[in-house]
Order: C-alpha cells, then sequence, then structure tokens
C-alpha cells in the first residue's frame, strides 16, 4: 500500500466533493493525480477499510425481491476480497491474466472484482445473458485464462473450449473449483510486486449495436481514477447510499455500483428483482433511505407512467445514463419528486465526459457542459475543425484520465479513434453560446430527409410528449421523392390500444409540435429492439423500415393530415 497514492487520490476526490456544486470553480481548479504505480483495491479501498469509523460504514447493501437482505462493511469486504485474492493465486491466478467474471447482483461479484485488482488480473465483466457463442468470443478473443461463473452458468461453458481454471459460485459443479474454499484462505495479502498505472484492468466487450464487440482496454488509473468525473456528475458524498440499476457485466455497473460510489465513501445500494416493479422499487428506497438514484432512461421511462408520489422521501440525487434524457421525463420527476433529474454523456470507452451537474441550471434537451478534467470539442466532420455543431471529442493534449488506451488487439481502430489528436466518441452534439452541449445523436443515426438533416433524438423526445407514447425510436424510411422520411416505432403506454386512431392522433400530435420537414410521417406500433444491455437497436429498425410493413401507418393514411 502507497500512503503517497493514497493521499494524491484523496486530495483530488477531496476537491471534488468541496466543489461539488461550483461548476466554474471544479473546472478551473481540478487536476487528474498522476501516478507511476496504483492499486485502487489496495491504495484506496483498503486505506478506507482500515480508517475508523469508515471501516464499519456499510460497503455494500444488498436487497432481494423477497425482502431478505444482506450488508457488508468497509473492513468485511476488504478481509474478504484479500481471502478471495490468495485463494486465486494458488489457483494459478497471476498478474496480467485475464479472467472472465460472470456473476449477478451478489456479494462475490464485488469480492472478486476487488481481489482480481490487488492481484493484478485483467477482468473480463460479462454478462450472465451471454449466450454460449458470445462466451466462447470472449475466452478466445479475450484469451482467458481463468473464468468465474455463477452455478446456474456453467453449462453455457460445456462447448467453450480452452484450458482454463473454473470456478464455479454456488452450488458444487463437476469439473469446477468451489467459490466456498476461498473461506479458508487468509485475509492477509501481500502483492508479489507493484501495480503500475498503466498495467491493464478490465477488457470491455462493447455491446455491438452495430458490429462485432471491440475489445475496450482500461489501465488501473483510467476507470478507478477516471470515474472520479462520474462521482462528480453524480454528486456522492461520503455516506450517501447510492442505488444503480445496472446489470453486472456492462460499464455502466462498474461505472456507478463499483468505482464512483466507492470513491466517494458512499454505500453501493442493490434492489434484485426479476421484473421491474416501480411502486415495489419505491418502497424499498423509502424503507432503506437511499439518498442517489441512477437508472437508464428505459426505467426512468417506466417509473414516469406510475404514480411517483408513492416514494414519500425521494432521494437528494437523481440522475440518468445510457442513453439521452427526452425533457419529458425530466419535467415529469421534477414534478413527482421535486428533484431536476440530470443526465450524462461517457461510454463504455470513457468515464462521463459531459453533464448536468449538480447546483447547475439543467437547459431542457441540453446534456449539460464537459466535466472537470476534460477539454471537449465539436468537429465538423468534413473539414476536422472546431464547429458550433459535430462530432464530439476529447482533445488528448492535457492526458485526460478516465480514457481507453485503446482497443485491444487492433491497433488501426485505435488509430482510427484517436486520430489528429482527439479521441472521437462517433456522437454528434450541438454547443449553445454558454457552452452547453446537446446531443444530437449517433453519426449513424442522424439521416436526411429532403435534404434536411434530422435528429432523431430531437423527434422522439416530442412523442414521448403524447401521452400514449411510452418509448420511440425514429429512423428513416426511403421515400421515392424525399429520399427518406421520418418513421416512428412506438411502445404504447398502458391503457392505449394499437389502432388506426391512435396512429392518427400520435401523427397528429408531432404534426403540430414539428416543424414540417421534420415530420413524422410514417408510424408503426412494435417492441424495439435493444441490446442485452439495454440500448436500442436503431440499425435493426432501419433495416426493417426498409421493406413494406403490413402494421404501418402513413400520414396520407388519413385525410386530414395530408400536405
Amino acid at each position: 500500500m502507497s500512503a503517497e497514492a493514497t493521499a494524491a487520490f484523496r486530495a483530488a476526490r477531496d476537491f471534488l466533493v468541496e466543489y461539488g456544486d461550483d461548476y466554474g470553480a471544479a473546472r478551473d481548479g481540478f487536476e487528474w493525480p498522476r501516478f507511476a504505480t496504483f492499486n485502487w483495491a489496495l491504495d484506496w479501498f483498503d486505506a478506507v477499510a482500515a480508517e475508523s469509523p469508515t471501516a464499519e460504514r456499510v460497503a455494500l447493501w444488498i436487497v432481494e425481491e423477497d425482502g431478505a437482505e444482506r450488508r457488508w462493511t468497509y473492513a468485511e469486504l476488504s478481509r474478504r476480497s484479500a481471502r478471495v485474492a490468495n485463494w486465486l493465486r494458488g489457483l494459478g491466478v497471476a498478474r496480467g491474466d485475464r479472467l472472465v467474471l460472470m456473476l449477478g447482483n451478489q456479494g462475490e461479484l464485488w469480492e472478486t472484482i476487488l481481489a482480481a485488482i490487488k492481484l493484478g488480473a485483467v477482468i473480463i465483466p460479462a454478462s450472465t445473458l451471454l449466450a454460449p457463442a458470445d462466451l466462447r468470443d470472449r475466452v478466445e478473443r479475450g484469451n482467458a485464462r481463468h473464468v468465474v461463473a455463477r452455478s446456474a452458468d456453467t453449462a453455457k461453458f460445456d462447448d467453450v473450449p480452452g484450458d482454463y481454471t473454473r470456478v464455479a459460485v454456488g452450488d458444487p459443479v463437476d469439473g469446477w473449483v468451489a467459490y466456498t474454499d476461498a473461506d479458508q484462505a487468509s485475509d492477509e495479502y501481500t502483492p508479489d510486486a507493484v501495480t503500475h498505472a498503466g498495467d491493464s484492468l478490465l477488457l470491455y466487450f462493447t455491446s455491438g449495436t452495430t458490429a462485432r464487440p471491440k475489445l475496450v482496454r482500461h489501465t488501473h488509473v483510467s476507470y478507478p481514477v477516471g470515474h472520479l468525473s462520474t462521482m462528480y456528475w453524480i454528486g456522492l458524498r461520503p455516506g450517501d447510499v447510492h442505488l444503480n440499476i445496472s446489470s453486472p457485466g456492462w460499464a455502466k455497473h462498474a461505472w456507478s455500483n463499483v468505482f464512483a460510489p466507492w470513491n466517494a465513501e458512499a454505500t453501493v445500494f442493490v434492489h434484485n428483482y426479476a421484473r421491474f416493479d416501480a411502486a415495489a422499487l419505491m418502497s424499498v428506497m423509502d424503507r432503506c433511505g437511499v439518498t442517489s438514484f441512477c437508472a437508464p432512461p428505459t426505467v426512468w421511462r417506466m417509473l414516469i407512467q406510475s404514480d411517483l408520489s408513492a416514494l414519500k422521501t425521494p432521494p437528494r440525487i437523481a440522475v440518468g445514463a445510457g442513453e439521452p434524457l427526452n425533457p419529458e421525463v425530466i419535467e415529469r420527476v421534477a414534478e413527482g419528486w421535486g428533484v431536476t433529474l440530470r443526465d450524462g454523456f461517457g461510454q463504455t470507452e470513457t468515464s462521463v465526459l459531459v453533464a448536468n451537474t449538480p447546483g447547475q441550471p439543467v437547459r431542457p434537451g441540453s446534456m449539460g457542459r464537459p466535466l472537470p478534467g476534460f477539454t471537449v470539442v465539436l468537429v465538423d466532420p468534413v473539414t476536422g475543425e472546431p464547429a458550433d455543431e459535430g462530432e464530439i471529442a476529447v482533445d488528448l493534449a492535457d492526458e485526460p484520465v478516465g480514457l481507453l488506451t485503446g482497443y485491444a488487439d487492433d491497433p488501426e481502430r485505435t488509430a482510427e479513434v484517436t486520430r489528429g489528436g482527439r479521441y472521437h466518441t462517433g456522437d454528434v452534439g450541438s454547443r449553445d453560446a454558454d457552452g452547453y452541449l446537446t446531443y444530437v445523436g449517433r453519426a449513424d443515426d442522424v439521416f436526411k430527409a429532403s435534404d434536411y438533416r434530422i435528429s432523431p433524438f430531437e423527434l422522439e423526445s416530442v412523442l414521448l410528449e403524447h401521452p400514449a407514447v411510452a418509448e420511440a425510436a425514429v429512423v428513416p424510411s426511403p421515400d421515392p421523392l424525399r429520399l427518406a422520411v421520418p418513421k416512428a416505432y412506438v411502445v404504447l403506454a398502458a391503457g392505449h390500444e394499437p389502432t388506426a386512431a391512435t396512429a392518427r392522433d400520435i401523427l397528429a400530435f408531432a404534426r403540430a409540435h414539428l416543424a414540417p420537414y421534420k415530420r413524422i410521417r410514417r408510424l408503426e406500433f412494435a417492441e424495439l429492439p435493444k441490446t442485452i444491455s439495454g440500448k436500442i437497436r436503431r440499425v435493426d429498425l432501419r433495416a426493417r423500415a426498409a421493406e413494406p410493413s403490413g402494421g404501418e401507418h402513413r400520414e396520407e393514411d388519413f385525410p386530414d393530415l395530408r400536405g
């Protein structure tokens, strides 16, 4: 453990906590802590766990659907992860080895994450929803030497070849080592060497909305230290109880269920449920005193269909990430909870880059301003020069922390996204005179209709204001006259039927609230295809829109809407 590293990290953390409501001071005064060597589990988590009274503060609190619950203190998780690290080392897990981690929201997940960090192993996070073909890809392309998985999922590896260590968490499984054996290991851990800041820590397989998943490489600094920006965006403080709805295996889980809350010395709170139930969720939040709540837009859209007043003590903090938050959602939460719902923008490749931060005015439709430690520019796709609207990019001149170090085994793709001294996100945004950024869409989602540029997000935000619309996705539909016209795929709110009358009402609403060139001219009621991380697969919808559909409603079908 390095006292110097701990002190430097704490100073940066404390600065962001102190200026949590003062965006200008935080932007002007923040500097990333720089390390030659750093191991977040040893130099930060264990250091916090050794302090009194923080040692007895709850680090992890899991409430099951049936009401059963379990809590782990910082000190307890420090000891447990040391045992697991010692035990895994005895199984042959060595510094630099790649380990597929496929667990649900259970205590063993956090124990193993901390243990792997202590060991210097490289974690390949994997969702429990992955199929055998996905796992084969992770083991083969990830060069995995070890797998830790739930006993219920071990059969998925039967057809995944490789000479890798197999650890089962749960009931005994033939051919797999039982995780419970770790209980016999020592809880005194001594690292075999220092951890260099640039050593690999995480290897993420991106969700792949349009192509084969990329392998995003993060280090012992880029995520653990980089997520100081995520902590700042959320507004977390020591002692907070932070609930983030996210599944293990995805980057957002590491953002808000591991690094950001534990950087703040807060409690990671988890509510495990098989099926989303807004009333049950709010009851648990009330009973357990959740002070900070983060959820993806899909969950927020479901929540506002319920009675938000059922939550008697709303959290101090409400944030969303994963996809942009529509203004209608923000307004409904403000009405129901009296809390300003703030969104943040980042990627698997980054920590939070742009956000609406605590204490600052939220402009409808805007995702906020660049966070402390990042210089964000908008780049014209043709000239490559800064512009008021263009691709969102991060200037690399100041070597900001919180960015990937590259795509594993893919130098060409790494060079492409870091060309010109910038990290290119592939997302398009616009900037107003005060520096607020508004999300336009993925570069490959924005399209032209009658030679006008169309932002699907803008049109979807208008559709969500209609009471019958629970979710919507807009894509181009081929048109012989206009090249393409906006087509909406709509998921209806409860109590509304997928009839021609409903379609006409929604199309008329869009007509009244959008400029003529932006009008929704075709509409279809359908479930939205999504990745297992919850993002809408617009690539599938674009392909579907290219073919005639018997369920499609067109503007010209309704005489009063023609013209």
